[in-house]
């Protein structure tokens, strides 16, 4: 069998999330209050990286989990949305965020 004809055999993968992956994507902000809320709420970067160091001697790097989040792309995107919206639509100074 040709490469095609197996790709084409192949069913749609199912995605329980893809509901809620819609809805955020597609989530318009409009509000200058829940953009800054949104801004805080969601951290620029991963929270849970770290480096565990001993008498200034770096032991072990726990790598950045967010993204086994299964909606971490969504919400990161959303987080940006607000911001775009804060600078473009409102005219706000976003550094506070960066």
């Amino acid at each position: 069998m040709s490469q095609e004809t197996i790709n084409s055999l192949h069913l749609p993968k199912f995605d329980p999330l893809k509901p809620l992956r819609n809805w955020l994507d597609n989530l318009k902000i409009s509000n200058p209050r829940l953009a800054h809320n949104l801004c805080k709420l969601i951290p620029s970067q991963c929270p849970f990286e770290r480096d565990l160091n001993l008498f200034g001697r770096k032991l072990i790097h726990i790598p950045p989990m967010c993204k086994l989040n299964p909606l971490y792309e969504e919400v990161v995107m959303l987080r940006f949305k607000a911001m775009c919206y804060l600078a473009d639509e409102c005219g706000e100074d976003i550094s506070e965020y960066c």
